[in-house]
């Protein structure tokens, strides 16, 4: 899947958007990827996921366990282990730190993947890398549907991307004239309490 096909999804389901988002991370940017309206379509998200299993597969080899960041990376991190042939699982915030919960585990032997949906500044994706490299050694890498950062982002591991933008972000206090005359809206999930 192209880089091309892989936009031509999210404006398809009408998740490329324009304005002036507040992003999870606290920066701000003209462009934001609402890829809960590319998620609620299962064939769409089949067609993504199947996708980025394949790189990732092509890259790390056989994946036993995908372990996801809650929220929004629960439903292509289990779409992406279902192509994988592998166990889904994922963290969530617990008094403002990731933590496995529900009773999940990861078998010793297990080589584990994370996948994200988006990554923007990688902050959820340390902290679930920090977590997950706690409670194995066999960490082999991350994998997401978008890298917004331009390739930019350090993770500390190798991570593979389905399509990677460069979409300008910036902090509060330096917008450019033309983000600073429309009012921001904050469409992310991060702020959830858990």
């Amino acid at each position: 899947m192209t880089e091309d096909e892989v936009l031509a999804e999210f404006r398809a389901a009408g998740a490329l958007l324009e304005g002036h988002f507040i992003l999870s991370s606290g920066l701000r940017s003209p462009v934001f990827l609402q890829k809960m309206f590319v998620f609620q379509d299962p064939k769409r998200t089949e067609h993504l996921c199947r996708a980025l299993a394949k790189k990732a597969e092509a890259r790390f080899g056989k994946i036993d366990v995908v372990v996801s960041p809650a929220v929004g990376g629960i439903v292509p991190g289990y779409e992406t282990a279902r192509h994988l042939n592998a166990k889904a699982i994922f963290v969530e915030r617990e008094e403002g730190r990731f933590q496995l919960r529900r009773g999940f585990t990861i078998p010793d032997d297990a080589k584990v993947l994370i996948v994200e949906d988006i990554i923007t500044t990688g902050l959820s994706s340390r902290e679930c890398i920090e977590l997950i490299s706690s409670l194995t050694k066999n960490l082999v890498g991350e994998a997401c549907l978008i890298d917004r950062s331009g390739g930019k982002v350090e993770l500390g591991i190798p991570y593979v991307a389905l399509a990677t933008l460069d979409i300008p972000t910036y902090p509060a206090d330096q917008l450019p004239t033309e983000l600073a005359s429309i009012l921001p809206i904050k469409p992310g999930s991060r702020a959830l309490k858990g």
